[in-house]
């Protein structure tokens, strides 16, 4: 009787111990899960943040709820924050601040050319290019002043090439009957990403060209400015050029799959007028999924060794890594 009243005590001893360690570990699992979605030091936090930068219902905020916002941050920053404003305000209101005021100039952003604005008036090829050329600029590192007239002359440049791109290799896709048939199938396939990217990289190159011969300002771990760096910017446009490369590519592969599938469903067999629209909505919604995957690939406020830049910033100052703005 005794050993079957300790045998049971064991036991839920037992149960009681996996349990604990069970609690213990899913609590750790969430705290470190919370801790990976709040870091911009990582993909899912990064992700997590451009999906609210990203949020087209922050075109909509007057101009009231945005002063509000940026009082009620300035007011948390200055320990004066009032009494019953909740952590979900308080994030709410960063949203809005940083979805709709450059970071460097501390000035709204033109509706259009946010980047929740990115999606909502993407337009046709040769609007298209304009529109990212506009957004390419209003997402730059802004340390440095730019003249209209390089401005104008980067706009031009950008539009110029990018459309040049665009439509010279689309011609090439037209040509393509007169090749083998092997050929023809790889120029078609892989020909249109080519130009897009190719037109976005250029589009982005040219747009902050202003960054490579000025520099860009780059902060100690205080927030102050050390100096300005050309490799800091080099560095910038390059991450920048390649998230407009990966930009593009769910758009040319999720679009065919979805579609061939929803050509099959005997509503849109017998609605044949209604495939144009739904595979718009389609491209639509991947861009929409692409956009903020694309931008999270490298952190906004980008770190880099002193080592690696300018003698003059490593003279300047004590710490091992600065940051700088790296645009969007």
């Amino acid at each position: 009787m005794i050993r079957d009243i300790t045998g049971v005590n064991l036991y839920f001893l037992w149960v009681d111990f996996w349990l604990l360690f069970l609690n213990i570990s899913l609590l750790l699992f969430l705290n470190i899960s919370l801790l990976l979605l709040s870091s911009q030091n990582t993909f899912l936090g990064r992700l997590r943040h451009f999906i609210d930068i990203i949020d087209p219902s922050t075109l909509f905020v007057s101009e009231r709820r945005l002063k509000e916002c940026i009082k009620l941050l300035d007011d948390y920053k200055h320990g004066t924050l009032p009494p019953g404003v909740s952590d979900l305000q308080l994030w709410e209101a960063q949203k809005i601040k940083q979805a709709i005021i450059h970071p460097d100039t501390g000035e709204k952003i033109f509706m259009p050319f946010r980047m929740s604005g990115y999606v909502p008036f993407g337009t046709p090829i040769w609007l298209n290019q304009s529109h990212n050329a506009c957004v390419n600029y209003a997402n730059r590192n802004a340390t440095k002043p730019a003249s209209t007239s390089k401005f104008l002359l980067g706009y031009a440049g950008a539009v110029t090439s990018a459309v040049s791109i665009a439509v010279g290799l689309n011609v090439l896709i037209q040509r393509a009957n007169r090749l083998s048939p092997a050929t023809r199938m790889i120029v078609q396939r892989f020909v249109p990403f080519t130009a897009v990217a190719s037109a976005n990289i250029c589009n982005v190159g040219l747009m902050r060209h202003n960054e490579l011969s000025e520099g860009v300002d780059v902060l100690d771990d205080k927030g102050n400015v050390v100096g300005s760096s050309k490799i800091a910017a080099r560095n910038a446009i390059m991450e920048t050029a390649f998230t407009r490369v990966v930009l593009p590519m769910p758009i040319f592969v999720l679009p065919p799959i979805i579609m061939s599938y929803l050509e099959r469903l005997r509503f849109l067999q017998s609605n044949r007028r209604l495939l144009l629209p739904i595979h718009s909505a389609v491209c639509l919604l991947t861009f929409a999924v692409s956009l903020p995957v694309a931008i999270s690939l490298f952190p906004q406020m980008s770190q880099i060794e002193v080592s690696r830049l300018e003698p003059e910033i490593a003279m300047a100052t004590k710490c091992k890594v600065v940051t700088y703005n790296k645009g969007l």
